[in-house]
């Protein structure tokens, strides 16, 4: 098989999640940048990221990078790619996306129409044809320039990897499925210890948590673009992936997951989340303020997207909303807490400074991860753990 250089981008930083996830997967990872990873892999790499990835947006297919600082070194450069040995004479092919960053060039429709013109040089030249009836498969195109560096690369994904094909619906500001588990990644939960979101909106972190319990791979129940390229990977590759992931799953498995909203009907859509992503054995589901949040257990985690006035009509409540998740974390003294949130007064309110805080961009939003650590629980006695497994 060929080895091919693919690009996944990733929410801003979340890069470090991505990157160990890639290595986990068995591939060497050629270059980190600021929401890209980029990993070198064959045709079966295609389709086992597609497939396993929890953190990237997509897999993009690298065709090339060039320098250009006018329309006809783009021209060129476009050109010279050998877009025959990917793109039949039938094959659909448009620029999706074009982004420019610090370029000369920053028209994305007059990129896009450059590209368009060039790519059908190319393949009049190799194929002998004046038109392309354009009905087959579907190859679209993802260009980045950043400071005249021009990448180029084919989506492998189409619709993008955070639509698992659970969530129809969703709360008033939903976190996408990708950086929901990311951010489930980036605490030290484990699956034998709880999990609560007290503010848990259409479910996705604990959905995100109890898929990854479970071992079942986000992309298990969806389809994706590169299925249709039977021109260089084999449909079998797909089917032997898929069956792959499907013998991980365990869905036999013990946890304690549990999810809070004050709004009944939120709560309903949670549960028919769950229920589509095949989870919904694995989490208690039930409508309850925050201010109620109490638990017997000891060393939790509670994770959480509190709403922080964004898309609320009136943010005077604020202050007494995150006061009263402070009042519950210092109920659950001995808990881990994991908060994101635009609120600037979010650490205030809550009445503690994190131990940790992370920016991350939520699309267009800053957002910060606050981090709330609790202490280790006691190491067990040597010999407990299988001892337990044996009871």
């Amino acid at each position: 098989m060929r080895i091919y250089e693919l690009i996944a981008p990733c929410h801003f930083g979340l890069e470090a999640v991505l990157k160990k996830e890639i290595y986990e997967l068995g591939y060497e990872i050629t270059k980190v940048e600021d929401g890209r990873v980029t990993f070198e892999g064959d045709e079966e790499a295609i389709c086992r990221a597609n497939v396993f990835l929890r953190t990237a947006e997509r897999v993009l297919l690298k065709m090339g990078q060039f320098h250009a600082e006018t329309f006809e070194e783009l021209f060129q450069g476009i050109k010279g790619i050998p877009w025959e040995e990917y793109i039949p004479a039938d094959g659909k092919f448009w620029v999706a996306k074009a982004s420019s960053i610090k370029s000369k060039l920053f028209s994305p429709s007059d990129i896009q129409s450059i590209v368009k013109k060039a790519m059908v040089e190319r393949m009049k030249m190799h194929y002998g044809k004046q038109w392309f009836p354009e009905d087959g498969a579907s190859y679209p195109l993802r260009l980045f320039l950043m400071k005249d560096e021009v990448t180029v690369a084919i989506d492998t994904s189409g619709e993008s990897l955070h639509k698992r094909g659970y969530r129809i619906l969703s709360g008033k500001a939903p976190i996408t499925e990708t950086l929901a588990a990311a951010l489930v990644m980036l605490t030290p939960w484990k699956k034998d210890r709880i999990l609560v979101d007290p503010f848990c909106g259409s479910g996705t972190f604990l959905i995100e948590a109890a898929m990854m319990a479970a071992n079942m791979a986000p992309g298990m129940e969806r389809s994706f673009i590169s299925e249709g390229w039977t021109n260089f990977i084999e449909k079998k590759l797909w089917e032997d992936v898929v069956e792959e992931a499907r013998e991980l799953v365990d869905l036999d498995i013990s946890v304690d997951i549990q999810g809070y909203d004050v709004d009944g009907d939120i709560v309903k859509v949670a549960r028919g989340n769950a229920r589509r992503a095949g989870v919904e054995h694995l989490i208690h589901f039930q409508q309850r303020p925050v201010s109620g949040l109490h638990h017997p257990k000891k060393y939790g985690f509670l994770i959480c997207n509190p709403p922080y006035g964004e898309r609320m009509e009136d943010k005077e409540g604020l202050p007494a909303l995150y006061g009263e998740l402070g009042e519950a974390l210092r109920r659950l003294d001995s808990w881990s807490a994991f908060v994101i949130t635009a609120y600037e007064d979010a650490e205030r309110y809550i009445g503690r400074k994190a131990d940790k805080n992370r920016k991350i961009y939520n699309g267009m939003m800053k957002t910060y991860y606050y981090q709330f650590l609790g202490p280790k629980p006691p190491k067990r006695p040597r010999g407990q753990g299988a001892q337990d497994k044996a009871e």
